[in-house]
């Protein structure tokens, strides 16, 4: 899952990326909400992570322009105010929760949990191919009940294949779900990861299938009644 922060303490924000990148999200971060309200419009996200006090456009604005855009995004404020009229203001606006400054690392990361699991649509978003399962949540993969080692990246190239379970998924997609707002990702980088994701998945029975000039697909599994994501 991809999220964006909107924090323009730049200490805060790369500890904040650090920790949510450590539990497997793909996270991009920028420091005015001018910036924000572009990244916004330009890529799709998972969650963001929204502080008030923005410069350049404030975090109210930049909630009122995602939502004028019929975006249901959850959206978790950070402020370092916490007084009642600020916390039903931001939720008037379409906020989904709140936290004040300073808070606990492991708070935001259970909001971030819970936020991420009501934007996939309720309880234990599990994605299953054959023997494999993947939990999208806790981003942990699976095979026949066994975790598997899996880089950050791979476990998100791996859920674009899931999703996409029985279609064909191009580079440039990847590329494009992979690399964070402002980063390059080269379609060879593409190639390494999905060599890599390869060699670990194979054991268990599941094969990433190569179609020149056109990307990468999940071979079907035979005689299994799995249900395309």
């Amino acid at each position: 899952m991809r999220i964006l922060i909107a924090e323009d303490d730049s200490i805060l924000a790369d500890g904040l990326s650090r920790t949510l990148r450590q539990g497997g999200y793909a996270v991009d971060a920028v420091h005015d909400g001018l910036a924000a309200d572009a990244a916004l419009a330009a890529q799709p996200f998972d969650l963001l992570i929204l502080d008030l006090g923005l410069p350049n456009l404030s975090g109210q604005d930049v909630l009122r322009r995602l939502r004028a855009r019929d975006s249901r995004l959850p959206v978790l404020i950070l402020t370092a105010a916490d007084s009642i009229e600020q916390r039903v203001q931001g939720l008037d606006l379409g906020a989904d929760d709140y936290m004040a400054k300073p808070f606990s690392l492991s708070e935001l990361e259970a909001r971030v949990r819970a936020l991420t699991r009501r934007g996939a649509g309720g309880g234990g978003a599990v994605l299953r191919h054959g023997r494999l399962a993947f939990d999208q949540v806790g981003r942990v993969v699976s095979i026949d009940g066994q975790m598997v080692d899996l880089s950050a990246r791979e476990i998100s190239l791996l859920e674009v294949l899931l999703a996409r379970n029985g279609r064909m998924v191009s580079k440039n997609q990847l590329v494009d779900h992979l690399c964070e707002w402002g980063e390059e990702v080269s379609t060879n980088a593409i190639e390494v990861y999905v060599h890599r994701l390869r060699k670990k998945l194979e054991p268990g029975g599941v094969r990433i299938m190569t179609v020149r000039g056109l990307g990468y697909c999940l071979a079907p599994q035979p005689g299994a009644g799995d249900a395309p994501a």
